[in-house]
């Protein structure tokens, strides 16, 4: 028996996840090298380490109900106890109902962070995805090769 997909009542975050880098064209989001969980930090002794590039992609899906308000996000990047918080950016979702659209029906919103970080130290960090009283997680280690 086959039931009926139950829809969000609010904005969710479909996906979360990092790139070496990501943009959004056209309403679609493109990736190259993304899902990783680990940066390798390859410097000399002596010296420091250099600052990573990354971007943060995430994909949000708004329901019919919710197109054509704003909606506030915050993404942070944090260590993993969420004490230091290395990077913020907030956005404002607002999706549009586009001409022709079945009413009732869902709608994806792609959005893409690019920053560069400097990380104080090897370990755990996080990025910290907010929307509403949604809050979604991606956990990622900073790695360092000291030659």
């Amino acid at each position: 028996m086959c039931r009926p997909r139950r829809l969000p009542l609010v904005p969710q975050i479909e996906m979360l996840t990092l790139a070496n880098h990501a943009e959004v064209q056209n309403g679609l989001l493109y990736l190259s090298g993304a899902g990783w969980d680990r940066v390798t930090r390859a410097y000399k002794e002596g010296n420091k380490p250099r600052p990573q590039h990354f971007s943060i992609a995430l994909s949000v899906l708004v329901p019919w109900s919710e197109t054509n308000q704003r909606h506030e996000m915050v993404i942070r990047v944090e260590d993993e106890d969420g004490l230091h918080k290395l990077m913020e950016a907030k956005a404002n979702i607002e999706v549009g109902r586009p001409p022709g659209k079945v009413p009732g029906t869902d709608s994806r919103s792609p959005l893409v962070v690019t920053g560069i970080v400097q990380f104080p130290k090897a370990g755990g960090y996080r990025v910290r995805a907010t929307l509403g009283d949604e809050q979604r997680d991606y956990a990622f280690r900073v790695i360092d090769k000291v030659s």
